[in-house]
């Protein structure tokens, strides 16, 4: 695919996020490489007249209308991760070259998963909420189990679901800790998993092993409900669920049976529901922390996008090969 040697770009995405995402310097480096619209597109109505659409998160959804009227549009750079939200089929089928900035956004969630790993390794969130009820103990917590010694990472089972960008990420920071991970990925075989550090098994026994498990696998419908009662009660006990993923992955009925008594804790940063409705079992449970779904991208971080998303459009405009290429085979792997 070739572009004009000096295209016009538009930017549809929900305008607040545009000052954050692209703050003056960067869209300063885009104008060196593209013509860009002053106007932020909410919504399509009438032509589109871009070579480049620059996408991102509240981006409208773009189907065969929107591209009818669009006869000169030949990329899409999204400045966010999964692009399923607003791309349909007809996109590809034109041709058009798709990048997303999911490997960018991968980075701020990794970092918050490993932290999340680190504390639950340590049991910090139901201590904490032990100590703000009057009480102080390096103790085991009455009704939470605690296996064997719990003081970090290192030498600690960690089962990671998924070898996705992110999944991929844990797993380094996890090897600097000192962890021994086990990788479930039916994608992925023993030597990627060695190559990666980590040991490939099935997921049955990745929940039997683990003292923690991280999700980090896309919600498809082979995953919906993947991490249910059966596999939830396989678990030892004392072991923490981390969830940055997807909700649905999850059962959450069965996952309040089993954090209820105590015997399994878990953090989860997205769930299902989403958000939990006001007095929800697991927003009450003390070895249970529910974050409202703030380990992608925010504040500050999300500069990492439009960078990422700029720097897409100036190999675009070079012809070299892009980095965070979506291509139609991926959409039935990619959350």
């Amino acid at each position: 695919m070739t572009l004009p040697a000096n295209p016009l770009a538009a930017f549809a995405l929900q305008p607040p996020l545009l000052p954050e995402l692209f703050p003056p310097e960067l869209r300063r480096r885009l104008s060196l490489v593209a013509r860009v619209h002053e106007r932020v597109l909410d919504r399509f109505e009438g032509p589109l007249d871009a070579d480049v659409l620059i996408t991102g998160w509240g981006c409208p959804r773009i189907d065969a209308g929107v591209l009818d009227a669009a006869p000169r549009l030949r990329a899409v750079v999204h400045a966010a991760g999964s692009v399923k939200g607003h791309l349909t089929a007809e996109v590809f089928d034109r041709g058009i070259v798709v990048s997303s900035a999911a490997q960018a956004n991968a980075v701020p969630v990794a970092d918050f998963t490993l932290a999340m790993l680190v504390l639950a390794a340590k049991q910090a969130f139901a201590r904490a909420r032990a100590y703000a009820a009057g009480g102080w103990s390096g103790d085991a917590l009455p009704g939470v189990a605690t296996p064997g010694e719990r003081g970090g990472l290192t030498g600690a089972v960690v089962g990671v679901v998924g070898a996705s960008r992110v999944g991929r990420l844990v797993i380094g920071r996890l090897r600097a800790h000192g962890a021994d991970i086990l990788l479930s990925d039916p994608y992925a075989n023993a030597e990627q998993a060695a190559a990666l550090g980590a040991s490939l098994v099935p997921l049955d026994e990745l929940c039997r092993r683990a003292d923690l498990l991280t999700v980090h696998a896309p919600e498809l419908p082979e995953t919906r409900g993947l991490l249910g009662d059966r596999r939830l009660s396989l678990l030892r006990d004392g072991a923490v669920l981390v969830n940055t993923a997807r909700g649905a992955i999850v059962d959450t009925d069965a996952l309040v049976r089993h954090c209820a008594g105590g015997r399994i804790g878990a953090v989860l940063d997205v769930t299902d529901p989403e958000p939990l409705p006001p007095g929800h079992p697991l927003l009450a449970l003390p070895n249970v922390l529910v974050t409202p779904h703030i380990s992608g991208a925010r504040g500050r971080e999300l500069r990492r996008l439009g960078e990422f998303a700029v720097a897409e459009v100036e190999r675009l405009v070079r012809g070299r090969p892009l980095r965070g290429a979506v291509r139609p085979a991926d959409l039935n792997r990619i959350a």
